[in-house]
């Protein structure tokens, strides 16, 4: 056989079972090999063979890496130890004095090592409603380098306009940050709507079975993609090589699952939006979503997330989540099986009280990431919980 190295011009299922990845020299083995070695024997002082620690470099992360470049269609991509590693490699690039323009509505981690990490070492933040332009372009300061765009925002599910935003940070000379992490490559591509970097949980979708943590760094730009390698080489945020196999086990069927996800959450969204014990569905394949239409032109799919408000407040909530039994309760989102959690009280309750009330992150607000389980068991498993929580 041939064997073929550049995959950029193939579909995106193509890339993302090939791109990165060839076969084991040695062995010829199909999948790449867990290289689970700390250290790399050198011919001569400084003669090496492209190895020489793996908290720099290691051969199946090198892999990960190249086919996550694939899957963005970028030229560069780091694998890290988590999502937040990844924040942390491009905020730890910043000084202190440094501004950040930061979404309103980001997930509760990003924002903690935002107010509680980075401010603490003088860089600035400022968070405003990045659905509107005129706020945005009104919130960069002539110390701004970086503006943080998440969307859809985790979890009120808010719709960013990238393209616009970048255009706005390329006129400021300020560096655009897309957290593609709801949408993934195969939903949404940043970088060819203007952004400079995309950062991702490549926990979530991309492992895609709630076995593995990890992130990535994916740019086009090399002065940045050798400021992240630098500050992720000096601060230890490199992945182990077994959770970088097991995300590029996870890559392989990323486009079949997401077309699950998308179809599941469109009926469950449905069924929702039609259930009078749902005061409010956010989702962006609802036409009644405040940015239908920006989704539509800007994503290939709505995602498979979904927010709702349930009638009567706490309690009902609680009944509600407590009676599930196809859904599990539990923080995170993006595997195979179906979770539901209360943000107000679990993944976001890092954020301010009075920040979360005016998002309305209420006590009557469920966040869903729904699974590729078959359709009508998701829809009864709602239903009954739901007549729990009204009959109790």
């Amino acid at each position: 056989m041939v064997l073929r190295t550049d995959w950029t011009e193939t579909g995106f299922g193509t890339r993302a079972i090939h791109a990165g990845q060839e076969p084991d020299p040695v062995t010829g083995a199909i999948m790449t090999p867990i290289y689970q070695s700390s250290t790399y024997v050198q011919a001569s002082p400084g003669d090496f063979k492209g190895y020489e620690y793996s908290r720099t470099s290691n051969p199946t992360r090198e892999a990960l890496e190249g086919n996550l470049a694939g899957l963005e269609e970028a030229r560069y991509a780091r694998a890290l130890a988590s999502g937040c590693a990844g924040a942390t490699a491009i905020m730890g690039a910043l000084s202190a004095g440094d501004h950040v323009l930061c979404g309103d509505d980001v997930y509760g981690g990003t924002f903690r090592l935002m107010d509680k990490v980075f401010a603490n070492l003088g860089v600035e933040f400022s968070f405003v409603d990045q659905t509107n332009l005129d706020a945005v372009r009104a919130a960069l300061r002539p110390e701004t380098k970086l503006c943080w765009i998440e969307t859809p925002t985790n979890p009120t599910l808010k719709i960013a306009d990238i393209a616009g935003i970048a255009t706005l940070c390329r006129e400021a000379q300020v560096t655009s940050v897309v957290d593609n992490t709801f949408a993934t490559p195969y939903l949404q591509s940043p970088l060819a709507l203007g952004a400079d970097l995309v950062v991702h949980s490549t926990t979530k979708y991309l492992g895609g079975h709630s076995d593995v943590v990890g992130g990535a760094v994916v740019t086009n730009d090399e002065a940045w993609i050798e400021r992240v390698q630098f500050v992720l080489n000096s601060m230890g945020l490199n992945p182990g090589p077994q959770d970088c196999f097991l995300t590029l086990r996870g890559t392989k069927t990323l486009h079949v699952r997401m077309d699950r996800h998308v179809r599941n959450a469109q009926a469950v969204a449905h069924y929702l939006e039609a259930h009078d014990q749902v005061s409010k569905v956010i989702y962006p394949g609802l036409p009644s979503h405040p940015q239908y239409e920006l989704a539509q032109r800007q994503m290939r799919g709505p995602g498979g997330m979904i927010s709702f408000h349930i009638r009567g407040g706490l309690p009902a909530a609680r009944r509600f989540l407590e009676a599930v039994e196809v859904f599990s309760l539990a923080e995170s989102l993006g595997g195979v099986e179906s979770l539901i959690e209360h943000p107000a009280i679990m993944t976001h309750a890092s954020v301010p009280p009075e920040t979360r009330e005016a998002l309305g992150i209420a006590d009557d607000f469920i966040r869903i990431s729904v699974g590729i389980e078959d359709e009508r068991d998701l829809i009864d498993d709602l239903a009954q919980a739901l007549a729990t929580a009204e009959h109790a």
